[in-house]
């Protein structure tokens, strides 16, 4: 069994050192690694980094983590990556890392991700500059998940996963204002999951939705942001694939 610890928005200040360190030090006994679905900062500045950086230092499992749009805020987004990274952290972004469990490679594929909105209900590349600008970047991002999650198949890894920090379908936003749910997330995003045939989709960003959800594919999507939660990390587990 392949156990995988997640959370998302944790949004660390820079009074909240020691806050999630003692549930993350348990890591070790429960899960095989920790995805970080976004939001590690309040409002992006380094100084908050720095405390998101220690509170996930030395950790006895993998560390891998997407930002979100809070960590962008401050357009520090490129620091923060590269301190979380001096920690032992490995940042995703329309990119891809893979670890062993038992003689199993797992793969994560992540990014950020964007808005846009979900089917018949979605934004188009129409319009002003502006929002042209706007589905680019969310179509940018799809992209570059489904390259990485191909990647990921042909590094043979046996489990993918998917790790954003905007929604890849509507039903894990179910509680959040409808009016919102063009800026939580992208049916592009589970359009990737599909075609690269992911196991597991993990996000974030949407604090008043639900956990569970499933593509159309039929991807299992876990909101896995901390007030959905509401607790330190959630683990959830995959069988391990059977050999050959």
């Amino acid at each position: 069994m392949i156990r995988l610890a997640a959370v998302g928005d944790i949004h660390l200040g820079t009074e909240s050192a020691g806050v999630l360190r003692p549930a993350f030090e348990t890591l070790g006994a429960c899960a095989d690694a920790l995805l970080l679905a976004g939001d590690l900062t309040r409002h992006g500045t380094t100084e908050e980094a720095n405390v998101v950086r220690q509170e996930l230092a030395g950790l006895p499992v993998p560390v891998i983590a997407v930002l979100g749009n809070h960590d962008y805020h401050d357009n520090h987004q490129t620091r923060i990556s590269s301190l979380l990274t001096d920690s032992g952290v490995i940042v995703l972004e329309c990119s891809h890392t893979c670890f062993v469990v038992d003689g199993v490679k797992v793969g994560v594929a992540g990014t950020k991700g964007f808005g846009g909105g979900f089917a018949g209900r979605s934004a188009g590349l129409f319009g002003e500059p502006e929002m042209k600008a706007f589905v680019r970047r969310s179509r940018q991002c799809a992209a570059g998940l489904k390259s990485s999650l191909d990647r990921l198949a042909d590094e043979q890894c046996a489990v993918r996963i998917a790790l954003t920090h905007y929604a890849p379908v509507p039903e894990t936003l179910a509680g959040e204002p409808p009016e919102i749910y063009p800026f939580l997330g992208s049916y592009l995003l589970a359009e990737a999951m599909d075609e690269a045939r992911a196991d597991l989709a993990i996000h974030g960003h949407a604090h008043q939705g639900s956990e569970h959800g499933m593509t159309s594919g039929g991807v299992r999507v876990r909101n896995v942001a901390q007030p959905v939660i509401d607790r330190a990390f959630a683990v959830y587990q995959l069988p391990t694939p059977p050999a050959g």
